[in-house]
Formats: structure tokens, sequence, C-alpha cells
């Protein structure tokens, strides 16, 4: 019994001490099995969409965002099963998981290597996964995540990082903290010192008038620089081309390769001019076989001036299509009337200087020559109808072909009025009938006269019209400020002066009036009338009488009036205004033709009855002479 009873209370010690055992046995496991701050081997149970869950023993186990298992082409590297090195961030949380991370073992695993290589100055070899802020993530050796700087990228800020995005490089440990887990890269050192080794390579070869590739580094408004190898030169944007280069991002891109000639190169500065038109030959060379003259050709109109448009004919080779070779028929006021930037246009090539680099050409040559037209088709003294273009102080000019226009001298526009202002008898626009006169091939001018498509009418006139003459109709053809124009036969104008004209009539153009001739001046050629008293003036009354001695007498009425007004007709005649010229009505012109025969008429039947009158014809003449 002493056995039995004493051995509960052995138990009992022995069971107090193999719990608390257990309890550090258990604690101990723990430690060994991984406390926060520890890595440890786990097994992946389960990926879910956004999270990998890891059994790490003990039936514990934690959770890893899934995004520590993605490549940079965005696929999942991890499956159910697989086993892993974890790094313990906490321990169980309220919904029973421990957080871990994936990405903190492997940083942990590869620090000590990571640290060495920077220690060592070594190189580490990278992809780029993705772009966060101020510069790009970089996965490095065992997917370990380093940060590289957006101004560490490139020698030259990239403005587009997202290009860069599954591109491997080689980076150099610039900066690291172990104990935030941080290590930025750089790759802008490596390429300075790349570039600082070719600069010196390239430098012991770089001599004026060498031809070398390079690349496009950057672009300016002047030019662009080439990267010959650790080393830039300036390409000028005059030395790009022959031709004509706007801009430089016409011709080239970054990143493009050219080659070029080194026009000058300072060892000192370090500054290397290039060309790349001089790698080519001139164009100039061969212009003047290219375009003898009379050649027909095309371009592009590069640029428009005052004077004139350039045409490009070929890279380096431009002509000028001076203004006043645009058109054989239009005054241009301005090229850009006719022609556009970037128009492709035909010409014809007028002259040629390979030395100057100077190309004139001529657009209206592509068409033909409206005078040489004309010059085929009239002669002088051909009739012309035309219409009015412009009027002078001095002339009327006059449109008679498309690009050929002829000038009526006021002296040529009437036989009967002096012709001080055209205006006054002609607008714009209206139509003319005129004979040539002259044609001057040398000057390309016509000059033409309306009035000599009509005798002239001097001759008889003043027998025809004398003093005191009533005319039934004559044509309003111009209202003047000082009296009207009028026609009384085709060729003879007339001017009535408003002292001649009752006060308070009113007047159109192309109305006839009854009028009557008070004066005909013969040296300076003009007819005046009057509206006054028509047929019952002094002068009427004269003529009358003069007509009735004809009845008896042998003479012409022109004779018996030269007789018995003699010396007063021509004292009223030199006293009479000047009459301005009125214009030629083509309607009136005919009406005084068919008046002209009735006139006529009269003449046999007063010679006629001139014998029977003969011995009376001394008695009314001398009537005539008292009464006057």
């Amino acid at each position: 019994m002493t056995e039995l009873q004493t051995s509960p209370t052995t138990d009992d010690g022995g069971f107090a001490a193999m719990f608390e055992a257990q309890i550090v046995k258990d604690a101990d496991t723990e430690i060994k099995k991984g406390g926060e701050g520890q890595i440890i081997s786990g097994l992946v149970v389960h990926v879910s969409r956004d999270a990998v869950i890891v059994d790490i023993g003990g039936k514990s186990e934690g959770l890893i965002s899934k995004s520590e298992f993605t490549d940079p082409q965005g696929q999942t590297t991890v499956a159910a099963g697989d086993r892993i090195d974890v790094f313990v961030e906490s321990r169980e949380t309220d919904d029973g998981l421990i957080k871990l991370s994936k990405e903190k073992a492997d940083r942990m695993k590869v620090w000590d290597e990571i640290a060495g290589a920077c220690e060592r100055d070594e190189i580490i070899e990278g992809t780029i996964t993705q772009r966060v802020k101020g510069g790009l993530s970089v996965t490095i050796r065992g997917g370990v995540k380093a940060f590289l700087p957006g101004s560490q990228v490139d020698l030259r800020p990239v403005r587009n990082l997202d290009k860069l995005i599954g591109q491997t490089y080689e980076f150099k440990v610039i900066k690291f903290n172990k104990k935030r887990g941080n290590i930025v890269l750089s790759r802008r050192v490596l390429l300075e010192r790349e570039r600082d080794e070719m600069k010196q390579k390239t430098l012991q070869t770089l001599a004026e008038g060498m031809v070398l590739d390079g690349t496009i580094k950057n672009l300016t408004e002047y030019g662009a620089f080439v990267d010959l190898g650790g080393i830039d030169g300036l390409l000028h944007i005059t030395d790009m081309s022959w031709g004509r280069v706007n801009h430089p991002s016409e011709v080239f891109k970054v990143g493009d390769t050219v080659t070029v000639k080194v026009l000058k190169y300072n060892a000192e500065s370090e500054r290397v001019s290039l060309g790349m038109k001089q790698t080519q030959e001139d164009p100039w060379n061969h212009a003047a076989e290219a375009y003898p003259l009379g050649k027909k050709v095309s371009g592009k109109v590069m640029s428009i001036t005052d004077y004139g448009a350039f045409v490009e004919l070929e890279p380096g080779v431009e002509g000028l299509i001076h203004v006043s070779e645009m058109s054989w028929t239009k005054k241009i006021k301005h090229p850009s009337k006719v022609l556009e930037p970037a128009q492709e246009v035909e010409c014809q090539v007028l002259e040629v200087d390979p030395r100057s680099k100077r190309i004139s050409l001529g657009l209206k040559q592509l068409e033909p020559d409206p005078w040489t037209v004309f010059a085929d088709k009239y002669t002088p003294g051909d009739k012309i109808d035309g219409k009015v273009r412009s009027l002078t102080e001095y002339g009327v000019f006059v449109g008679i072909e498309d690009g050929v226009d002829g000038m009526v001298h006021k002296t040529d526009l009437s036989w009967t009025v002096r012709v001080n202002n055209p205006g006054d008898f002609y607008e714009k626009g209206d139509d003319v009938e005129a004979i040539i006169l002259s044609i001057n091939h040398d000057e390309k001018k016509v000059s033409l006269g309306v009035k000599q498509i009509h005798d002239d009418p001097w001759g008889d006139l003043m027998d025809r019209y004398p003093a005191g003459t009533v005319i039934e109709k004559c044509k309003i053809i111009s209202v003047a400020d000082y009296g009207l124009f009028v026609r009384v036969e085709n060729g003879v104008e007339g001017i009535i002066q408003n002292t001649d004209m009752p006060q308070g009539m009113a007047f159109e153009v192309g109305a006839d009036v009854k009028a009557e001739v008070s004066s005909i001046d013969a040296i300076d050629r003009r007819m005046s009338l009057s509206l006054r008293e028509v047929g019952a003036s002094p002068q009427a009354d004269r003529l009358t009488a003069v007509k009735r001695s004809t009845e008896n007498s042998s003479g012409t009425l022109g004779d018996l009036l030269k007789e018995q007004l003699g010396d007063k007709l021509q004292s009223m005649t030199s006293e009479a205004p000047p009459a301005a010229e009125p214009e030629a009505s083509e309607a009136e012109a005919s009406k005084a033709e068919a008046e002209a025969p009735k006139a006529e008429a009269e003449a046999p039947k007063a010679e006629a009855e001139a014998p029977k009158a003969e011995a009376e014809a001394e008695a009314p003449k001398a009537d005539e002479t008292e009464g006057s």
C-alpha cells in the first residue's frame, strides 16, 4: 500500500515537470520553425487570384501577395506543392494567418552577395519589370526588387520609360540599406564609363576631312548632334543637304545612323563640326546638262517672296519663277495669287547660270504667247471690236484679244471734237469699234483710232451745216457739267453749252433733241449747237433767205453764204466757245447717214433753176447785204 500511496505524488510531480519541459520544448520548436524576422521553408498549399497560401509547419499557414511571384511577362512563377523560402513578417493575425514575404526572404539571402558585389564594384544584371514613382523597378539576383531612378536610366532623360519594361541591362549598385531592404541601381554610371572609354579611342583617330558613321543623338532647330563614339559633333542644318531643309526633323530622327564628314575639329575644346552633304556630289556640277534652255521641268514650290517663287527641281537645285513670268495676260500683284508653298508645278527653263547657282524659270511659256497670236491675225488697217479696259488722261485702252490691248489716243477719238478727258465719252466695259493704226512689235504696243472708221467730214461740213441749220434729231451721247455732247451724224459730234439750253430742262444719254447749228470752227474743228429759238433765230432767218436766193442763182448754197455772210460768219465761228468732244453713238450715226441723201437731192434742183434766176441773183444779194 505504501508504494501505491506514494506513487501519485511521484506521478503528480513528474507530470508537472513533464508539462513544463514540453512548454520549453514547444518554444524551442517554435523558434526553430521560425519566429518573426526569420527565414523558413514553407510549402505552397494554394494559389488564389490575389495571394499565395504557404504552410510553414506546426499547423501554421501564411499569406503572401501573388505579385511577389509574377515575372516580367506577368506570368505566375509558383504552383501548389512548391517549396519556397519565406520571411516571417508577423505572427498570427485575427484571421489565424501569418504574414509572410518571399521578396524579403530572397533579398535577405542575396543581400550578402549584393553587398559584396557593391564593395567589389561589380556589375549586376537585372530586368526592368515595372514603372514606379520616380523611376523603374528592376528584378536582380534571386528575384530581388531594386529601384532604378529615372535620372539613372540613360545619359539623357528618357521621356517614355514604359518602353524599357521587359528589357535586360547591366547595372551598378550605387546605394543599399540592408536594414530597410533598399537597393538603388544605376545604368547611367556604366554608360558614362563606356562613353569615356570610347571618347579616348575616338580622339586618338579623329581628324579633319575623315568620313565616319555616327548616330543622331539630339535634334535642335539649327542642327543635329551626332554621336561619333563618345564625343558629339554638330551637323548644322545648312550642311545636311544640298537642298533646302527647314528643320532637321524633316531629314532625321533620333537614333538614325548617318555618314558624315569632319569639317572642323578643335582638340582643345573638343568641338567637332560635321557635314553630310559634303559626302555627296554637288548637283550644280551637272545643272547645265540636266536643265538646258527651253526644257520643260517640274518641281515643288519651296518658298514665295514678293518678287517670285522658288521651285526645287531636285535636292539642292532650285529655280526662280519671277512674277513677270507667271502670266501673259494678267498683271500679278503677288506670286501667292498664283502659287502656294508645297505645290507641284510645271515650268520651262529660261536661263541657267551654274557659277552663280541660279536658274530662271517661266510659267507662262507653257501657253501660247497672245502677242504672237495677235500679230499673225491682225495688220494695220484692220477693224477691231473690243471693250474698254481702262481710261487715262491721254487715251482709252481697248482689249483686242486676251492679253493684248490697244490704245486710242484722245486725238484719235473724234474728227470734230477736241477731247480733253476721254472719261467724258467712255466708261470701263463700253464696246468700242476702232481701226488698227500701227503695231510696234518690239514694244508690243498697238495704236488704235476711232475717228478713222469714218472719213474726215470737214471737207464739206461747213457747206452742209452752215450756221442756222436746224437738225431735227441729235442724239445725246454724253452729259457734262458744262453742257451736252450730241452726235449730229456718223463721225460728226457737237456741243451744246449750258448757256444755249433753256433753264430747268433735264436730259438723258441716248435721248434725241432738236438743235440749231450756232457756229462751226474749221480751224479747231468744233461745232456748237443751241436749243434756244431753234429755227427762229436771226441765223436761221438769214439761212432761209439765202436758200431762197439759191433758187434764182447758179451758185451753191455754200457759195452764197460765203459771199453774203463772209466776215460775219467768220466772226461768229471765231467767237464760239471751245467745245469738249462727245462720245460717238452708232444709232445716231445711222440716222445721220439716212438724212444725207436729202441734202444731196436739193443741190441738183437748185442748179437746174440757176439760169432762170441768174438775172435776179444780184438784187437779193444786195438786199441781204444791207439787211445784214
